[in-house]
């Protein structure tokens, strides 16, 4: 939900700032984009795509959570000449490296369910699970590594629609909105030199 709103910010943004300067909109040049859609499918089919989700146990959902990140911080090393996704690229690597050292999957403790879902039961909200089909699994904060890594922050809606989102979330979200934005730029965002 996160970076859904910073892209819907980003890409507003980014349409006014081209019509501001008469240019058109225009992301900057990416080297292996293909591979962006490629490395979403394991995650799409694993916890958005109803028909198959529910086939993945947790431990191919685990796979399937690790090997997207993976090819996604691939994409993002690719492409580390743009700041925007430098920015990116550091919040999926702080997600990885949390999700490996949990075990597969992304840590969310049972206080911060209790935040995100207030009508589930203790039972559901068993440590050691995973919380539904989702990426998350439940772990008391003493037996996270890297807690402050974890899915710890609640996102409100207005509704009773919440999100549970990490710290590497927030720099996906703004590298996501930044590279939107920039490509509404007069001139260009500048870039380091290229490697």
């Amino acid at each position: 939900m996160i970076l859904l709103v910073a892209i819907v910010i980003g890409l507003l943004a980014g349409l006014v700032r081209a019509r501001y300067h008469h240019r058109p909109f225009a992301l900057p040049e990416l080297r292996l984009a293909w591979l962006a859609t490629v490395a979403f499918l394991p995650q799409w089919l694993a916890f958005f795509f109803g028909p198959t989700r529910h086939h993945f146990t947790d431990k191919a959902a685990a796979t399937a959570l690790v090997a997207s990140q993976i090819l996604l911080a691939g994409f993002g090393l690719a492409n580390r000449h743009h700041p925007a996704v430098r920015l990116l690229t550091t919040g999926l690597l702080l997600n990885l490296t949390v999700i490996i050292a949990n075990g597969g999957l992304m840590p969310i403790s049972p206080e911060t369910l209790k935040r995100l879902a207030p009508k589930l039961s203790d039972e559901q909200r068993q440590s050691g699970q995973r919380f539904g089909k989702t990426k998350d699994r439940i772990l008391a904060e003493s037996d996270t590594t890297l807690a402050w890594l974890s899915d710890r922050f609640i996102f409100f809606t207005g509704s009773a629609y919440r999100v549970a989102y990490s710290i590497g979330d927030v720099l996906i979200a703004i590298g996501a909105c930044w590279l939107l934005w920039s490509a509404g730029s007069s001139t260009g965002e500048p870039h380091e030199g290229v490697n």
